[in-house]
């Protein structure tokens, strides 16, 4: 009887959870193609999510809000979010993890490049702080969402944030204008 105990409880520790829902091990999103490392395909349909961002202009150093949420409150178990240039496949810029169900990850060697998930409970929004860098053009939020292990989004996109140039405060910044000391007319 009790070699039948610890079969049944160690049948439930492991395949439980991934019978469940979302399994608690080793499941991520790749930070390149954006797909979740199990095989299932993604969903078709229109999104049930939407990536939302407190500024639609940036200049360099800026930090943006930005906010991963579900159409009237449809949850999420698992995402990947990046910040990507218009036409680009590279994350840019790095995020600030300040909600506890979010954690960085280390795309193409950069440090909170991108964040995921840091567990498998239900969320209805995530929002993290993106810090802009400084060589990078227009861009776009980009995500895939894991609803459960049957039910995943890849490419819900933000609106398009702009990149300014800010003039020089103190004057410091040379000049391009030319001066014509001599003029023929």
């Amino acid at each position: 009887m009790r070699r039948r105990s610890c079969f049944g409880f160690l049948f439930c520790g492991i395949f439980l959870p991934g019978i469940l829902g979302f399994p608690q091990t080793n499941t991520s999103i790749d930070c390149d193609s954006l797909l979740p490392n199990y095989e299932a395909e993604p969903q078709t349909s229109a999104s049930p999510y939407i990536i939302d961002t407190s500024f639609d202009n940036f200049e360099a150093g800026n930090e943006i809000l930005v906010t991963l949420k579900g159409v009237k409150g449809v949850g999420f178990k698992g995402f990947n979010l990046q910040a990507r240039e218009i036409e680009g496949d590279v994350p840019v810029g790095t995020f600030k993890i300040t909600d506890p169900n979010t954690k960085g990850l280390e795309c193409r060697n950069v440090t909170n490049s991108a964040i995921s998930h840091a567990n498998s409970d239900v969320k209805e929004k995530v929002t993290t702080t993106w810090i802009a860098p400084h060589d990078v053009r227009d861009l776009h939020f980009i995500a895939t969402v894991v609803q459960d292990l049957e039910k995943f989004w890849v490419g819900i996109q933000s609106k398009t944030l702009t990149r300014t140039h800010s003039e020089p405060v103190n004057g410091t910044e040379k000049s391009k204008r030319k001066v014509c000391f001599e003029c023929i007319c």
